[in-house]
């Protein structure tokens, strides 16, 4: 027995796809591509906007505009946009963008700062990254209809949880400029009546930039200073400090976190979450928090972001932690569910207890990079971390060999430091080879290197700094000669002596169909716009078209 609500709502669909129907023609225009983007995108027929302008006593379009908008802010006239005034169908827009794409030149880049180059596996890119299941999701706030992608932030709040060595992760932040200056909030917060917060020059140029800038809102006085050097004291809430060094030093950052913490001020270490595969963790040298980009766990560059930025931390501080935390609690059936546990941004409770006012969170490439995770299991990323390092020092090594001044102040992980005659010059040289280096401030060069480099970039690298010509030895030459077999932290006192991924799930999807199996079911579980309607915001990538994804 169908209801009468059933019956109505069948009439209402039979009619909307009557109002919708085109009326077929056999007259063809040749010069309007046949694959427009408004009938596929833009919701309303010409049927239902002539209803709707009827509604409101309006014969066009055009006389809705005159009568809303201000005369003194219209046009006036037809909008020219030049050879775009012709609507392009959507296969022409992507020639012409693929054309545009084609002038780019891609250079290896060696200039690091949180951005490296990364594999993004196959698996991964097919069936998260450019899946609707995973990319139309909304934010889950309905756990019942979201349970997949939980699990899966779950998964990335436990590897870093495991990477940084503290108790409490959030499910990701924008990046990680925006991840430390959502520290300094943290520990200006613990400590309200402290109005200065210390930052080490070592720390990324971009993230101190940020921290600057939002600190201003604040009233917070950010101090950049030598943390070798810096005596903080009681008017400090905080610091703020970079493992591994902006320029690749790996430092020892106990005994200052130690001081600050006397005369209680707060310790926020931003870390490359690769380099924890190895070094030791944050929290094993006094980090009250720990923050980084997930970026180089198989998310790719994209034009430098957006990426999945992380912010961890005691359970102590909890509740001034930004951003979203999933937990796991028990369903009416007592099965394991998981949800939203805290949620601290200002439409989720009183303003005034807000810890953020921004969209604090990239589920999306959160979740890429737990995948990657999964993917590649505790001994894959060590091997990725291990391979890295050994890259770095065989760039290092041939360096040296060449007779220039290598290194810093401390060993390195994947930046070297190398002092060259001319770094504008050598930078230009670079770049005629298709290669970026990055100049630091004391005229100094820093080289990068990441999961995607080669020894035979390193080859080109070497004869870029050797004037343009070849050496007389070879990236295998070198790779006999390298300190240690290119491991340099095994023998020191940095070198990570518990385990960082210990939860079972990153040992069970090794295999390609494991993972892909994983991820389907994952998927099921959530709703997106391959299955219904969201009737919510729209802050989300769910509105975008197909061919907007593909370039």
């Amino acid at each position: 027995v169908i209801s009468r609500a059933g019956m109505m709502f069948a009439a209402r669909r039979l009619a909307l796809r009557a109002l919708g129907r085109r009326t077929l023609s056999t007259k063809v225009d040749l010069f309007t591509a046949h694959d427009q983007f408004i009938p596929r995108h833009i919701g309303p027929t010409d049927g239902e906007i002539t209803r709707m302008l009827k509604t409101i006593g309006l014969s066009s379009l055009d006389e809705l505009v005159e009568k809303t908008v201000p005369a003194g802010i219209r046009l006036g006239r037809q909008l020219s946009m030049g050879e775009f005034t012709r609507p392009r169908g959507e296969v022409e827009a992507l020639e012409h963008m693929r054309a545009l794409a084609s002038k780019n030149v891609v250079a290896k880049s060696f200039i690091g700062m949180g951005y490296h180059g990364t594999h993004t596996p196959a698996v991964i890119l097919r069936n998260v990254i450019e899946n609707p299941g995973w990319y139309t999701q909304y934010t889950p706030y309905q756990p019942e209809v979201a349970q997949g992608r939980l699990e899966s932030l779950m998964n990335f709040q436990t590897l870093i949880a495991g990477l940084t060595g503290l108790e409490l992760c959030n499910a990701s932040l924008l990046d990680e400029g925006t991840a430390a200056a959502e520290a300094m909030a943290m520990c200006h917060g613990l400590s309200s009546k402290r109005n200065k917060f210390f930052v080490d020059k070592r720390v990324h140029p971009q993230t101190i930039s940020v921290v600057e800038c939002r600190a201003e809102g604040f009233g917070i006085e950010i101090v950049v200073g030598d943390y070798a050097t810096a005596k903080l004291d009681d008017s400090y809430s905080g610091c703020l400090l970079q493992y591994p060094a902006t320029d690749g030093a790996v430092l020892d950052y106990k005994p200052f976190i130690d001081a600050a913490h006397s005369v209680g001020a707060k310790a926020a270490v931003a870390a490359d979450p690769l380099s924890l595969m190895v070094l030791q963790s944050p929290a094993s040298f006094g980090a009250d928090i720990a923050v980084g980009s997930a970026q180089r766990f198989g998310v790719p560059l994209g034009y430098g972001g957006p990426h999945a930025g992380f912010l961890a931390t005691s359970q102590t501080f909890a509740r001034k932690m930004p951003g979203r935390i999933i937990g796991v609690s028990i369903d009416a059936q007592e099965k394991p569910a998981y949800r939203l546990t805290m949620q601290t941004r200002e439409q989720h409770i009183r303003r005034d207890k807000a810890t953020s006012n921004v969209c604090t969170a990239q589920a999306l490439l959160a979740n890429v990079a737990a995948m990657y995770a999964l993917y590649h299991g505790p001994q894959g990323m060590k091997e990725i971390a291990a391979r890295t390092h050994a890259s770095a020092t065989l760039l290092a090594t041939g360096l040296q060999k060449l007779g220039l001044e290598v290194g810093s102040e401390g060993v390195h992980f994947d930046t070297v430091r190398v002092v060259v005659p001319d770094a504008d010059k050598t930078l230009a040289a670079g770049h005629a080879d298709h290669m970026n280096f990055r100049k630091l401030e004391d005229g100094a060069l820093s080289l990068a290197c990441d999961e995607t480099t080669t020894p035979e970039d390193i080859e080109r690298v070497w004869k870029v700094l050797n004037g343009g010509a070849a050496p007389a030895f070879s990236a295998a030459d070198v790779a006999k000669e390298m300190p240690g077999g290119g491991d340099l932290l095994s023998s020191t006192p940095f070198k990570r002596s518990d385990e960082p991924m210990t939860h079972p799930i990153f040992s069970m999807h090794r295999s390609e169909h494991q993972l892909l199996r994983y991820i389907h079911k994952l998927q099921n579980r959530d709703l997106s716009l391959t299955s219904s309607m969201i009737p919510l915001g729209s802050c989300t990538m769910k509105l975008n078209s197909t061919a907007g994804m593909i370039p």
